[in-house]
């Protein structure tokens, strides 16, 4: 017998692996309109679309994230590697 309270869907899933535009607005912290404006003029991070809502991969917002880290000038590297 499965347990539905622990049990997780593919579609379930792939919910959590979406991001909404004002989750994604809220985790920057910038407007959705911002998010909007970088969709249009066709910058920022990769997204899909279907029909007329968007959403954004949770993969590809860390991996933009990763891409877009800033080191200060003598510190060390992030995320921290283990020798």
């Amino acid at each position: 017998m499965i347990d539905d309270s622990t049990h997780v869907s593919a579609a379930d899933t792939t919910r959590r692996d979406l991001l909404t535009p004002a989750q994604l607005a809220d985790r920057w912290h910038v407007s959705t309109g911002h998010l909007a404006n970088l969709r249009h003029q066709g910058e920022g991070i990769g997204y899909v679309k279907i029909g007329s809502r968007v959403a954004y991969r949770y993969s590809d917002v860390i991996a933009y994230e990763n891409q877009h880290y800033v080191s200060p000038v003598g510190s060390a590297s992030w995320p921290a590697t283990t020798a």
